[in-house]
This record gives structure tokens, C-alpha cells and sequence, in this order.
């Protein structure tokens, strides 16, 4: 049965694990009322037992009594109150012996009570005093016989209570397994389309070239969502393409009257079309070198343009050792020029990550750092693995970075408030490069605060394991 909505489908989930707790809740309050029912039936069956016992014990005290007097005097004044104390006697006899299985004692008894009742006096007096012997010992037997049966039904009492102990346990144990089954499998039916969503917004966020299908049945407000993330996603690779084709042509535009004013200037520098004045040269080297820094932020342009367009990075297993050695021996000419060291910890053998993003990060990092850090100073460089990801650490001495600038640094063409050391005007993309990249290899980059440096920039990106 498909739900229509999702309230729908957690208020029936919820119902459904609350029928075997209910059936669970029934059935111990029935058993817990028949079990008082029967505590309250016992207790009433041996206190009237007792009771009838205990009054049949004092009614033979009186008529043992009666007996002996009428024996000796004679009287008939006696005979009555002998009638009504045995009637007395055989009525408690009667309601004690129907409740009893066994009826040789209440036999037994009822013979020597009509002897009683029927006596002449002027039968022997020993047979007098046999009779009533027995008559005590029949009424003793009766009493042992009750308190038997007492202990008896006691004793099933305990047994019927431990039988029903043993069967609530069990019932519980089955009831409370079969609403635990049944809120993993509600929880699962809750999920499911959430997972769904998740994974449409995993896809988005890493430009997958497809992304999961709407389902066909569920929850129709998760439905819903589907179906506007799916615009969501549409609307981003529209507007993705939009920017790609906007800096291409910006930055193709730019170059070619670009190219014609560096011709001019060169054309003037050389003194082609004249001698010129030493003010006019003066212009013509700021026409120089502004068009110089033209030119290098549409070259970083095109190459922050082609780092957007890799949507799917390449991951290769890099050995670490001989790829920091080849980047420093590529970077070696401008780290000597600023009179900078490197002091370099590779804890790990093998990097997991797209050699040609790692490689980026790391040329934008030493480019920052040669850049905004202390000259003379060493630059440390530190790889090593924590929590299922391979962390870089790019640390340099300079100027302290603001903790409400730092996010910043990393957004596109966002510049620090720090003059740079080649005194030329930064475009603001070095650190962005390199959050993309660490992005593209789903990871992340953030700048931290650590005690053997003044600015410390940690790349952070799964491992293998994490990544699978």
C-alpha cells in the first residue's frame, strides 16, 4: 500500500509498532486480574475455612462437655443444648468436608457425631470415653486434611503464578522483537526517500553528469522536492555553463585589444615612432606595466576557467616523496629569490588524490606564501593522515590573518588587507584555486592557527578508504 503523504506514513508506521505493545499491555492486564481474581477467591476459601475449622473445634469442646454432665446427672434439660450443638457441628462439618476430595474422615466423623447425638447415658463409661477419643482424633485428622488441602492450593497458586510469569516473558520478549522488527522496517520506509534526496543533492553538489530519477511513488511532498531539486540542478549546469562561457569570451575578448596595446607600447618602448620625453616615458611605463597585470589576470582567468570546467577528478595513488621533490626543484628559483627555506614532513608514502589538482593546490599555496610571507623565513610544509583524511599543512611567517577575514580569503577574487612582497596587486584567485580544487577532490581547505608559524593553510581530502 503506497502513502500519500509523509505525515500519513509516520503516523501509520507509528501505529503499526504500537500494536504488538498493545497486544503485550492487553494481554498482562487479563492476566494480572486473573491472578487477583484468584488471590482474592483463595484468600476468602482459607480464611472460611479456618474459620469453620476453628468454630467445629470449639463446638466439640462443648459437646465433650454436655456429654460427660448428661453421663453423671442425668438431666433432660441437657438434651437440647447436646441437639443444637451437634446441629451447629454437623453444618460446619458439611461446608468444610464438600470442599474436600477425600471423605473417610468426614465419614468417619459424621458416625461418631451421631453417636453423640443419639447417646442414652447408660452406655459404659469406657465406651463413653472411646467414643469421644475417636470422636477428637476423627476431628483432628479433619483439621490435618484441611490444612493439607491449604498448603495444596497454596502450592498450585504459586505454580499457575510462575507459569504465568514465565509465559508473560517470553510473550514480551516476542512482542518487544517483533516492534523493534517493526521499527527498523518503519524507519526504513521513512529513510528511503530521504536517502533519495540525499543522493539528487550529493549530485548536485558534485556536478555529476546525471542525477538519480524521480521516484515514481512515495511521499508526494518528498516527490515534490525531488522534482524541484531536479530544477535546482538544471538551473545550476545552466547558470555553470553561463559562467564558463562568460570568462572564455571575456577573457578571449580581452586578449586581442590587449595584444594591440602591448604591440603600441612596445612600438613606443623601442622608439619606433620617436624619441620621447622622460614624462612620456615615465607613462609609458605604467601603459607597461598595467598591461602586464592585464594580461596575467585573463592567463588566470583561462586557468581558473579550466579548473571550473573539471568536474570529476582523476584520483591515482601519488608517491609522496619524489612528487614534493620534483614540485620544490620546479619552485626553487623563486623561493631562493625571496631568500625563503623549506622545511618539509611527509608522513605518508603515497597520496590518494588527481596529481594535476594536488599539484595546483600546492603551486598556489607556495606562490601565496612566497608572496605575503617573511622574507628570510622558512616555509613548512607538513602530510600526514588523521580520521580517514589526508591533511597538507602550508605554513609560513608574515602578517597575523583576522579570524572575520579568513573565510573570505578563499571566495573568488577576494584579496587580503597585507601588501604583497612583489608589490604587485594580487587578483584575488590564488587561494579560491585552490578551495575548488580541494572541493573537486571532495575535500575542503581551511585556515588554521598552530604554534610554529604565523599563517597556516590545511588542505584536508579523504582517503582511499574514505573516498570508496
Amino acid at each position: 500500500m503506497q502513502l500519500g503523504s509523509l505525515r500519513q506514513l509516520t503516523l501509520v508506521s507509528f501505529v503499526v509498532v504500537l500494536v504488538p505493545l498493545t497486544l503485550l499491555v492487553g494481554y498482562s492486564q487479563i492476566r494480572l486480574s486473573d491472578i487477583a481474581q484468584i488471590a482474592t477467591s483463595e484468600a476468602e476459601y482459607s480464611v472460611n475455612t479456618v474459620r469453620r475449622v476453628s468454630k467445629m473445634e470449639g463446638l466439640s469442646v462443648d459437646i465433650e462437655r454436655l456429654i460427660r454432665q448428661y453421663h453423671i446427672v442425668k438431666k433432660d434439660a441437657l438434651k437440647p443444648l447436646i441437639s443444637q450443638s451437634t446441629q451447629r457441628f454437623i453444618e460446619y462439618q458439611q461446608r468444610v468436608c464438600k470442599t474436600l476430595i477425600e471423605q473417610r474422615n468426614c465419614s468417619s466423623l459424621e458416625e461418631r457425631i451421631d453417636w453423640i447425638a443419639h447417646y442414652s447415658g447408660t452406655d459404659d463409661p469406657l465406651l463413653l470415653d472411646a467414643q469421644l477419643a475417636e470422636f477428637k482424633q476423627n476431628l483432628y485428622d479433619l483439621a490435618a486434611q484441611v490444612d493439607s488441602g491449604l498448603d495444596s492450593r497454596i502450592q498450585d497458586q504459586q505454580i499457575y503464578v510462575s507459569t504465568v510469569q514465565q509465559t508473560q516473558f517470553w510473550l514480551t520478549a516476542c512482542l518487544l522483537g517483533a516492534s523493534f522488527l517493526l521499527i527498523v522496517l518503519g524507519s526504513k520506509a521513512i529513510l528511503r526517500p530521504v536517502s533519495r534526496l540525499e543522493r539528487i543533492i550529493v549530485a548536485i553538489s558534485r556536478q555529476e553528469e546525471t542525477i538519480p530519477a524521480i521516484a515514481t511513488s512515495g511521499p508526494k511532498e518528498l516527490i515534490v522536492l525531488e522534482q524541484k531539486l531536479h530544477r535546482l540542478g538544471a538551473r545550476l549546469i545552466q547558470l555553470e555553463n553561463l559562467r564558463h562561457a562568460l570568462l572564455r569570451h571575456a577573457s578571449h575578448e580581452l586578449k586581442t585589444p590587449l595584444a594591440s596595446i602591448k604591440e603600441g607600447c612596445s612600438l613606443l618602448t623601442e622608439k619606433v615612432v620617436g624619441p620621447l620625453n622622460e614624462d612620456q616615458e615615465e607613462v609609458l611605463s605604467l601603459l607597461n606595466i598595467s598591461t602586464d597585470r592585464l594580461n596575467l589576470l585573463i592567463m588566470q582567468l583561462l586557468d581558473y576557467n579550466l579548473l571550473l570546467q573539471q568536474a570529476k577528478p582523476v584520483f591515482s595513488m601519488i608517491n609522496a616523496e619524489s612528487f614534493f621533490e620534483e614540485f620544490l626543484t620546479e619552485n626553487s628559483l623563486a623561493i631562493g629569490q625571496h631568500d625563503n627555506t623549506v622545511d618539509m614532513q611527509i608522513d605518508l608514502p603515497r597520496v590518494f588524490a588527481d596529481r594535476k589538482l594536488f599539484r595546483r593546490i600546492l603551486d598556489n599555496l607556495i606562490s601565496n606564501a612566497i608572496a605575503h610571507g617573511s622574507r628570510g623565513k622558512a616555509i613548512s610544509i607538513k602530510l600526514y593522515e588523521q580520521d580517514n583524511m589526508q591533511v597538507l599543512d602550508f605554513a609560513n611567517f608574515g602578517q597575523n590573518i583576522a579570524e572575520e577575514q579568513r573565510a573570505t580569503l578563499f571566495q573568488p577574487f577576494s584579496r587580503g588587507d597585507g601588501v604583497r612582497n612583489d608589490r604587485v596587486t594580487g587578483s584575488g584567485l590564488g587561494l579560491s584555486i585552490v578551495a575548488d580544487c580541494a572541493r573537486i577532490m571532495f575535500g575542503s581547505v581551511e585556515m588554521v592557527d598552530v604554534d610554529y608559524a604565523d599563517v597556516c593553510i590545511r588542505v584536508l581530502i579523504p582517503t582511499k578508504e574514505a573516498n570508496i
